[in-house]
């Protein structure tokens, strides 16, 4: 995109170095792999009990994973759009999950966001990869969005009153929604808003969550407020429990230096009360996160000062220093989902800026001073009944057409819309949110090609839905009934899955490719079925059908140790490739299959060799712990240690 200007709204590029997003996992998301809730210990009233039980999906299917990336990044352009007046520079990045990235305070040459130049891929999303820094849209489940690193469609919109709109939009899959970040900066306005709609074309309800999440600097003297006593809290190993962040397992929580190992804070505000969050640091400056009724939740992240959370740091942020979070979202907490209703629009506005507050109150010892000074300081930044008459004017705005598209996004919002003209359901008004079909690719083709009648031969991509089931069962191909097979399989419907996969495997017309993955589908029906023998022994069938398939090789690996045959693990990873994204996890992945047959030097020699693994989950500390399994009068590396406790 060439460099233009439309008043206070610039598009332009940024440079960023960083690893390419690599190819999607072509292994379709069909177990049941999502983390649960945390059980609810003490004083967690009932109704947030209910919606922590409400809404949970195994998994995130239809949506394949992103892990193809590794950690040798280079210098790029990336897409970006400035909105910049008086006292705000604002810089957007639509073509990665149309985060803010830079949120630039001109009185005090401070940046309000956790902001660099390098940001790290790292497995800590839905779909794995994600980014550390700027603030993000998260939607679907729990967890960062599916749309993380995205190209979310993106447009410049001018609405009758003179307004210079940023709007960024997408179908998200999970959930079968629309959703829309419209942000735009007003002359001389210390703060920039951005108002968000959902909105839900469905018959039926659907649990719904959102959470902002703005990444904040994090220094010795941060301190984070919120209108509120208490919160709900979480360490990520324990009950979630009502506590008193302020005198929290001995320490005040509020000061993120302060906390030992990482830990969420979800503060319980009154609803009564305005809500906002605001990080204040030695000079009282910082990031105050202001929003509209609708937005309930405030909540405080912070990765803790053990050795754990300050090697997770510099992995996803080499270089640029510690962060926090403070977020926003529909719930109390983020273990919930909201009931969302047939037809229902849901919007709010939200609001970023420097708090600005008075440093010997924000870091006093009353709390309460403290809060009622913050509150003051903030209804001066931007008056709570100025936010709340926004909001109709927002909601308008939604449906303004743009004026310039951008950028496009995904096709599956196109997609959706054929579908649901195909079989007479409802969808929503495109006028403000176009899906156009120039955002078609290979991903889609095939399944358009299907509602219009056309024979299916197969698709890269996966979909759900009964009425795609419909469609399906009237093809006579094995790619129609692996298609149908994954659908089962994904709602956790093992024994149709099972079923349907032993007739692709029956089917003589089946390409190896095909085969491969139904043996691979079978495999893990088999092991969530707890017949281990036969699942491995599918597994191995898959890799050895289609050895060219990294991902099938790797999670046969993977599996093949978890269910108690390292001897077969060793065996396949001798046919591993020897470069690649996912190559260090494979070298890990021998050292542990060989710890596990008896060979810990062999193990260790591995270890001290030195091992990346670009893809390690959060919270994943398996490298320590083979590392003290087979050098146990050794301290751990450094660069091994990612426990967060």
């Amino acid at each position: 995109m060439a460099d233009t200007a439309t008043s206070n709204l610039t598009v332009t590029t940024i440079s960023l170095t960083m690893a390419e997003l690599g190819p999607l996992n072509p292994l379709p998301v069909v177990a049941a792999e999502l983390d649960q809730p945390y059980t609810v210990g003490e004083g967690v009233p009932d109704d947030l009990q209910a919606s922590a039980r409400y809404g949970v999906v195994p998994n995130v299917y239809p949506y394949l994973m992103q892990d193809g990336y590794s950690r040798e990044a280079a210098p790029k352009e990336v897409p970006a759009v400035v909105l910049e007046n008086s006292k705000l520079k604002v810089t957007v990045i639509p073509s990665l999950g149309g985060r803010i990235w830079e949120l630039f305070d001109k009185a005090t040459g401070k940046q309000l966001l956790h902001t660099h130049d390098a940001p790290q891929l790292a497995n800590i999303a839905l779909r794995k990869a994600w980014f550390a820094g700027g603030l993000e849209w998260n939607i679907g489940t729990r967890g960062h969005s599916p749309t993380s690193c995205d190209p979310l469609h993106t447009a410049i919109v001018h609405t009758p009153d003179g307004k210079h709109i940023l709007r960024m939009w997408e179908f998200e899959r999970l959930r079968e929604v629309v959703f829309q970040v419209d942000i735009w900066l007003p002359a001389d306005s210390p703060v920039v808003f951005a108002a968000v709609r959902i909105r839900n074309p469905n018959d039926h309800d659907v649990p719904m969550y959102w959470w902002s999440n703005a990444a904040i600097p994090e220094t010795d003297r941060t301190r984070v407020i919120a209108p509120a006593d208490e919160a709900y809290g979480s360490d990520y190993t324990t009950d979630i429990t009502r506590v008193r962040p302020t005198s929290h397992e001995g320490y005040d929580g509020t000061w993120p230096v302060n906390s030992p190992h990482a830990a969420d804070f979800f503060f319980d505000i009154d609803p009564a009360e305005r809500r906002w969050v605001v990080a204040a640091d030695d000079d009282g400056d910082g990031l105050a996160m202001l929003s509209t009724g609708l937005l309930r939740g405030k909540k405080l992240f912070v990765w803790g000062q053990g050795q754990g959370g300050k090697r997770w740091q510099e992995w996803l942020s080499p270089g640029a220093g510690p962060y926090a979070e403070i977020q926003a979202g529909l719930a109390q907490t983020q273990f919930e989902h909201l009931v969302m209703p047939a037809g229902a629009q849901w919007a709010w506005v939200e609001a970023y800026g420097n708090g600005h507050l008075d440093s010997e109150t924000s870091h006093g010892d009353d709390w309460a001073a403290a809060v009622a000074h913050a509150g003051e300081r903030l209804e001066g930044l931007l008056p709570h009944e100025e936010l709340e008459a926004m909001l109709p004017a927002a909601i308008a705005d939604a449906d303004v057409p743009p004026s310039t598209m951008l950028l496009h996004g995904s096709g599956w919002g196109v997609v959706e819309r054929a579908r649901r003209l195909k079989t007479g359901k409802g969808w929503v008004d495109e006028s403000g949110t176009p899906f156009v079909d120039e955002s078609i690719t290979g991903e889609q083709e095939p399944w358009l090609g299907l509602l219009q009648g056309k024979a299916f031969d197969g698709a890269p991509s996966f979909v759900a839905g009964t009425d795609w089931e419909a469609l399906l069962v009237a093809q006579d191909s094995p790619e129609a009934t692996f298609q149908l097979a994954t659908m089962r399989h994904a709602r956790q419907d093992l024994e149709g899955a099972k079923e349907l996969y032993r007739d692709v495997l029956s089917n003589g017309e089946a390409s190896a490719g095909v085969k491969a993955l139904a043996h691979r589908g079978l495999g893990l029906a088999l092991l969530a079925a707890g017949q281990d023998t036969a699942g491995l022994a599918e597994l191995r069938k898959g890799v050895e059908s289609d050895f060219s398939n990294a991902a099938l090789l790797t999670e046969a690996v993977t599996l093949s140790i978890r269910h108690g045959d390292p001897a077969m693990a060793l065996e396949l990873n001798d046919t591993a490739p020897k470069e690649g994204a996912g190559v260090g996890r494979l070298r890990f992945l021998r050292a542990l299959a060989l710890a596990r047959t008896g060979n810990p030097g062999g193990a260790a020699a591995i270890l001290r060799e030195g091992v990346e693994i670009p893809d390690l989950r959060e919270g994943e500390d398996a490298l320590a712990a083979l590392w003290q399994e087979v050098c146990p009068n050794e301290a751990v590396p450094a660069a091994y240690q990612f426990g967060m406790h």
